[in-house]
Order: C-alpha cells, then structure tokens, then sequence
C-alpha cells in the first residue's frame, strides 16, 4: 500500500515529444466520466549493492467517477483501499486495521489519480501539469506530464491509452519516484461509463479502527 498511497498522493514529472497521446487524453477525460477495471500493479525497486532489481506485485479493482471520486481495492497480496468521495481521501490498512483520512483539495492536484480519474477537464490538468504526447509504445499511445509544483518527489507519469476506432480506453500508469522505483499498473476488462452507484465511494472506518486526520 506504501507505494501506491506514494503513487496517489506526491507529484510526478517529465516529458517526450510526438502528437496522438495528448489528443487520447484530451478524448478520454472528454468522453469517460466513470469507469470500472481491474489491474494489477508491478513495483520494481532499483538494485542495492549488486543485487539484482527486486518486484512486488499486487492485484484488484478500480472505480472512478468525475469530478473527484474514484476507489482502488487491493485484494492480493495484502487488502488495501483507497477511496476519494469528493471531499476526504481515505486510506485503509487492512492488516493494521488503521485507517488516515486527508482533506482531498491538499493532495490530488498534481497527481497520477488526479490524470486518470479525478479532473473534470483537460483545461484543469493543465492548471497542475505541463501535458506532452510521449511515442507509442506496446501498441498503446502515451502522454507523459511534468507538475508545475516543484516539489513532488516522483519523476516521471505516463498515462497509456488503447485507442479503437472513436474510443479511447485507459491501459496502463506508468510512474518514476525519484529513488528509482517504478510502479506500472496494467488495467483489464475495462467498463467505460458504468452507472456507480453513490455508495460506491462512501467510506465510514470499521469499528474498533485507529483513525488517523492529517
């Protein structure tokens, strides 16, 4: 869970040239105003003293709904989730049965969820972030984002998009933290503007919880 709340809540950076990926991001915060997906999510630290580069990998189900709510829920290896229902972002620790609650307007604006699930418009993520079409790449088309806010601690964001015909479809975040970590999280069997149920990003801590404000 460490390095997704990582993931979700510091900045990220970088930049390439090309042309189509900045269009599919454009037609996908345009078109998609909910979602629902699984994926699974490979996190590779750097190598250490020789050692060869270690992988984690964790598994579950996304949610989303513009403006501002989306739902990631670790199933395996450990269960996780994290949920923004507009106003507060709550983070919830299974095995340590502690849950942190943030006010979201401090800490989604220039970050991977605010790119794939919570800005209304392209016009608002270019307040955060400068938007750069990156090369094609696996069959997708990328965009890449720098944050105007300098003082994030990821690198680089890459959003990736599958694109049939008039639809665009989300594929893979692919985030650089500046240790050298590299988190890719691939989505499958997309649902493109499901209808959510309000419930679906209402969160109240189990009982007995240690709840944590910051």
């Amino acid at each position: 869970m460490k390095n997704w709340i990582a993931t979700v809540l510091i900045a990220a950076s970088a930049g390439t040239a090309c042309a189509d990926g900045l269009e599919s991001l454009e037609n996908f915060v345009k078109t998609v105003k909910s979602g629902r997906a699984e994926f699974t999510q490979v996190v590779t630290s750097p190598p250490k003293d020789g050692q060869a580069a270690r992988s984690k990998t964790s598994s579950g189900s996304f949610e989303f709904q513009r403006p501002s709510k989306f739902k990631f829920l670790y199933k395996k290896p450990f269960e996780q989730s994290i949920v923004a229902d507009g106003q507060t972002l709550w983070l919830y620790d299974v095995d340590l049965n502690q849950v942190t609650s943030r006010k979201q307007s401090q800490v989604l604006g220039s970050t991977p969820a605010a790119l794939i699930a919570a800005a209304p418009d392209l016009k608002a993520l270019q307040a955060d972030f400068t938007l750069q079409a990156a090369p094609d790449k696996d069959g997708l088309q990328w965009v890449t984002a720098t944050p105007k806010a300098k003082d994030g601690q990821l690198q680089t964001v890459k959003v990736g998009f599958k694109v049939e015909g008039q639809a665009t479809e989300l594929a893979a975040l692919e985030i650089l933290d500046s240790f050298g970590q590299r988190s890719l999280m691939s989505f499958a069997k997309v649902e493109v503007n499901p209808a959510l149920a309000a419930e679906t990003f209402q969160f109240k801590p189990p009982a007995g919880a240690d709840v944590v404000k910051q």
